[in-house]
């Protein structure tokens, strides 16, 4: 998401929104990429991005081989590179590629000749997440530029938060980071990337006035082992996003969550159900989007 320019990301939202048109249709699935072959090769445990993935593949008729490191040769010790060199001779066009460490997308795209996907690594990015959550904005808001989106929680660790400030802040969106001081960045330079504004304000009762779309991150309890966050209960009282809060955000203000919610820490039952709400949305906009993608790299007609 970083080097994208705001035409590359108009290129695929414009494209998304015809994906949308296909899936309103009876029959939700097009010849487009058929005889094309599309691997998921997931490291981490994947329910909405995975099986997004594969809706995207199999609505453009693509055939789709999920593949989980759990079952697989990697358990035996066949590294990362050799993995996906077996997958490329076995006739993929694409690789959708989810790993805990950052850069193992961009590892496999310098020894594979078909496409590569990055579907999450480690803290570094989830640029499909990114792309979702400004269409679905979009679909709501019209353009972000100028819009205020307030995220709140674990930035420092979040994929999620990293992609999506680089996408906001790209489109000309104010970027207010919000959670405990321990789980924000110490700069902004590698997050801003040098474009769009972006700034932290510890008070989320402050953050949040006047937003336009408030984005709540979940708490990884992992995180409270090592010391970085609160107890769960301070945590909400000062960062779960709750109706009181919400009254201070623009009355058209939408909720977002990447998911999986930890409803009652970061976000309340009544907000993540509300009419604000577009996280349900989100997922489905989710398979769209990523039609978009595989649309684009497999047909050659994206610049990218």
């Amino acid at each position: 998401m970083s080097d994208f320019t705001r035409d590359e990301f108009a290129e695929v939202l414009d494209t998304a929104e015809r994906m949308h048109a296909v899936l309103e249709r009876p029959i939700r699935r097009v010849p487009t990429l058929r005889g094309t072959t599309i691997a998921n090769v997931f490291y981490e445990p994947s329910t909405r991005t995975r099986v997004s993935f594969e809706l995207a593949g199999k609505n453009l008729s693509a055939d789709v081989v999920n593949i989980a490191a759990s079952g697989s040769s990697v358990e035996k010790g066949e590294s990362l590179i050799d993995t996906f060199q077996t997958i490329q001779a076995l006739g993929a066009d694409i690789v959708v590629v989810r790993h805990s460490r950052a850069g193992a997308p961009e590892l496999a795209s310098r020894h594979l000749d078909c496409g590569v996907i990055n579907a999450g690594d480690g803290t570094r990015g989830h640029p499909t997440q990114a792309l979702l959550d400004l269409y679905t904005a979009r679909r709501r808001l019209g353009d972000v530029e100028g819009r205020k989106i307030v995220i709140v929680g674990d930035i420092l660790h979040s994929r999620v938060a990293r992609s999506g400030i680089w996408a906001f802040a790209r489109m000309g969106a104010e970027v207010v980071l919000s959670g405990p001081p321990s789980l924000l960045p110490d700069t902004m330079e590698a997050l801003t990337n040098g474009t769009g504004e972006v700034r932290i304000e510890h008070d989320l009762d402050g953050a949040i006035q006047g937003a336009d779309i408030v984005m709540a991150l979940r708490v990884q309890r992992e995180r409270m082992q090592a010391g970085l966050l609160p107890d769960l209960r301070e945590y909400a009282r000062r960062w779960s996003v709750n109706p009181a809060r919400l009254e201070r955000a623009q009355r058209h203000a939408l909720v977002m969550h990447p998911g999986p919610m930890n409803q009652g820490i970061e976000i309340s039952p009544a907000v993540a159900y509300s009419e604000q709400s577009v996280i349900e949305e989100q997922v489905a906009n989710g398979v769209a989007v990523r039609m978009a993608v595989l649309y684009l790299l497999l047909t050659g007609e994206g610049r990218r």
